[in-house]
């Protein structure tokens, strides 16, 4: 590559081209540009040079078409080490372009807010992807910039260069530039499609091709086990991996870590009052809510304080000074909260391996930039579905039974039917109005997982309310959690045996909700 001499600029995204612009003045390099972007340079006070003055041909079709000239695309795929290729250029008048500096029209962004179709066509860019693959594909001579994070780069390589990229840098500016071309293209193809006339009902959440924009993140030491290579991907839409955590101390987060963090954060995000919740193996082991963070914690630490050890904690309110000394004998893995007092952080700095991750509380269902499907891997292939966002308001619940729930074991249905959501299947829950006291996680038979909750609590299970995931696919559970002294039942109902069930709390003397919403967590 020679010292670049000549730079097309033709972008939508104007963020830090001021810099870059007169970086490259200061450099020599004599800047070309179109449009939006000539017009904002010649305002900034740098000499620009129209691209309508290198074609000779004005822009046309409302600026459909600009760059779209042999003059444009000849000099940026001439190859600078073919002496055909610089003979044949400079027989025509054509000058190199050495640097190509575009990105594209917001196109996805367009389609997503709701604009008129006609809006959203003039929002697929032509030429600009045209320029990026030219000047990507010619990477040996001409270096390509697609992101605006990669000016500063940029502009410190051409100075310490003498106005040359490195070949390596080249190169990794051209695989940006087609991944960001690929990206762009597929967003085109899943709008297009969505607007087929024939296509099937819920086509539109589910387009028939799939394109996945993820980055690599991190890279964990192993997977789920040491022999399991891994690495941490992030979507290109949203903050980022759990809404986009900034890690304050602590050892390198693992696999495992962020899988058990992402269901703690989700399930505290659950709770308008202060909530901790102790998560072991991607089920929580202990959640309790009150007026302050330490009281909460003290609440799902009785759970199960054996299982808690090494586990996984996260709450709703910024960490304080009284929490973080409470969990001065606990060890835990990951803490997880919106925010850390100076003095927390001071307490905490003793724990050296604790990783302290802060990011915003989870927010269910209203998560700006969230993928709009969760997606499984199965063997060749994947599964796909809507998130499970349903905002599960009580106020539709009914009651089947001839006691209705008091007030305080309505509190604690809505309490545990809300942790109910994050255990896995099968799944039953006891609590009180604010602490959960035994947990069933996982079982293949329902009864067995009333049997395990109420085996594991440590509390007393007498004057509990429960919650199960799914409806009682017979009255074996209801016996089961009435001997325990469970009082009242949260379910969704739905099954054929339904009067049978409610036939049992109303012998034990139970209360009994139906939800009509399952939760199934697999």
């Amino acid at each position: 590559m020679l010292p670049a001499r000549r730079a097309l600029i033709s972008v939508f995204d104007k963020r830090g081209l001021t810099h870059l612009a007169r970086g490259l003045n200061r450099l020599g390099v004599e800047l070309v540009s179109t449009g939006g972007t000539l017009k904002f340079l010649a305002e900034e006070g740098l000499p620009v040079t129209p691209v309508s003055a290198v074609t000779g041909f004005p822009e046309i079709l409302e600026g459909r078409v600009k760059t779209l000239h042999p003059r444009i695309h000849a000099g940026i795929l001439a190859r600078r080490s073919r002496a055909s290729h610089a003979a044949e250029i400079a027989e025509h008048g054509i000058l190199p372009i050495d640097l190509v500096v575009v990105n594209l029209y917001p196109f996805r962004e367009t389609a997503a807010s709701g604009a008129k179709p006609e809006q959203v066509i003039e929002m697929i860019d032509v030429g600009g992807p045209a320029m990026l693959r030219a000047a990507a594909k010619n990477f040996e001579g001409v270096g390509v910039v697609v992101d605006p994070a990669d000016y500063p780069e940029i502009l410190t390589a051409l100075e310490a260069g003498g106005g040359v990229l490195a070949e390596a840098l080249r190169r990794r500016l051209a695989a940006k530039a087609f991944h960001h071309t690929h990206h762009y293209d597929a967003a085109v193809a899943e709008w297009l499609e969505d607007g087929v006339p024939e296509a099937p009902e819920g086509h539109e959440a589910f387009p028939a091709h799939l394109t996945l924009h993820l980055s690599r993140e991190l890279t964990p030491r192993y997977g789920e086990n040491p022999h399991q290579a891994a690495a941490v991907y992030r979507t290109n839409s949203g903050d980022g991996v759990l809404g986009g955590f900034r890690q304050l101390g602590g050892k390198d987060l693992s696999w495992n870590n962020l899988l058990d963090a992402d269901a703690a954060r989700k399930m505290a995000g659950l709770f308008g009052e202060p909530a901790v919740v102790i998560v072991k193996h991607n089920n929580p082991c202990g959640v309790g809510r009150g007026d302050d963070l330490a009281t909460a914690y003290a609440r799902a630490l009785a759970t199960d304080p054996v299982s808690a050890f090494g586990g996984i904690l996260a709450v709703n309110r910024p960490v304080d000074l009284p929490l973080a000394d409470a969990l001065a004998d606990l060890f835990l893995e990951v803490l997880l909260a919106p925010g850390f007092t100076e003095e927390a952080l001071a307490r905490l700095a003793g724990k050296k391996a604790l990783r302290l991750l802060e990011c915003p509380v989870y927010q269910p269902g209203d998560t700006p930039g969230s993928p709009a499907m969760e997606l499984r891997s199965v063997d060749g292939g994947f599964l796909a579905q809507a998130p499970d966002a349903l905002a599960d308001a009580p106020a539709p619940w009914t009651c089947p039974t001839r006691r209705a729930p008091t007030a305080e074991e309505r509190r604690g249905l809505e309490f545990a039917w809300g942790v109910s959501r994050y255990v896995k299947s099968n799944a039953i829950v006891l609590t009180t109005a604010d602490q959960t006291v035994g947990i069933g996680a996982g079982q293949m038979s329902r009864v067995d997982s009333c049997r395990l909750a109420i085996e594991k609590a440590v509390l007393p299970t007498a004057g509990t309310v429960a919650a199960s995931d799914a409806y009682f696919p017979f009255r074996d559970g209801l016996d089961t959690l009435a001997a325990a002294g469970v009082t009242a039942v949260v379910q969704p109902g739905g099954s054929k045996r339904d009067p049978e069930v409610v036939a049992a709390a109303d012998e034990h003397g139970m209360a009994m909700l139906f939800t009509g919403v399952r939760h199934f967590r697999h």
